[in-house]
């Protein structure tokens, strides 16, 4: 089995847990969609725990590499959140990613492996240290605004976004995102 072969049992796997979450794919799901045996999947991951959370490892190396362009692109604090915010737009209304594969996995915490818990719950601590550093970098130059803390205000705003992917997959409306998400940035950069 080719790097390529592992690949497109990582982008299936990926598909089906956003689809239908931890427990709505199996193996031979995989195996059908990519037209190999599960003995062939199993060489490669042994276990479903294995692929999840080979799987998340590298969705968050693609989330770091976004944020480390979007730093690099898009030097302004207030703009990086649009930027960011803009992306989850464009992904949601183009079924390219609806969902935060992370997001998705953290509501489903208490049926997870704990290698799996230990990939999600590390992915939620660099966003938000992303984001409060984001925020704090912003006021600092006095472009965004909050009450509290930066770090309470990156929860916040995370979980914001989250909450907005989840009521446009609930509503199956993705312009529900933007209608959730505009006032959150609207909130952060109101002028003093």
């Amino acid at each position: 089995m080719t790097g390529s072969t592992s690949d497109e049992i990582l982008r299936c796997a990926r598909s089906l847990l956003i689809q239908g979450g931890y427990n709505g794919f199996s193996y031979a799901d995989i195996a059908k969609v990519v037209g190999i045996r599960n003995a062939s999947i199993h060489h490669h991951f042994p276990s479903k725990s294995d692929l999840v959370r080979t799987l998340v490892a590298r969705y968050r190396e693609e989330a770091e590499a976004g944020i480390a362009a979007l730093e690099q692109q898009v030097p302004d604090p207030a703009r990086q959140l649009q930027a960011y915010i803009g992306y989850w737009e464009a992904c949601i209304a183009d079924s390219s990613a609806p969902f935060c594969l992370c997001a998705l996995l953290a509501s489903q915490i208490p049926v997870l492996p704990q290698d799996v818990t230990l990939e999600v719950r590390t992915h939620f601590r660099a966003l938000s240290a992303w984001l409060a550093s984001v925020l704090e970098r912003g006021a600092a130059q006095g472009d965004l605004r909050f009450t509290g803390t930066a770090r309470v205000e990156a929860e916040a705003f995370m979980a914001g976004v989250h909450g907005a992917m989840l009521s446009a997959r609930a509503y199956g409306d993705p312009a529900i995102f933007g209608v959730i998400t505009r006032p959150l940035l609207e909130r952060l950069m109101a002028q003093h």
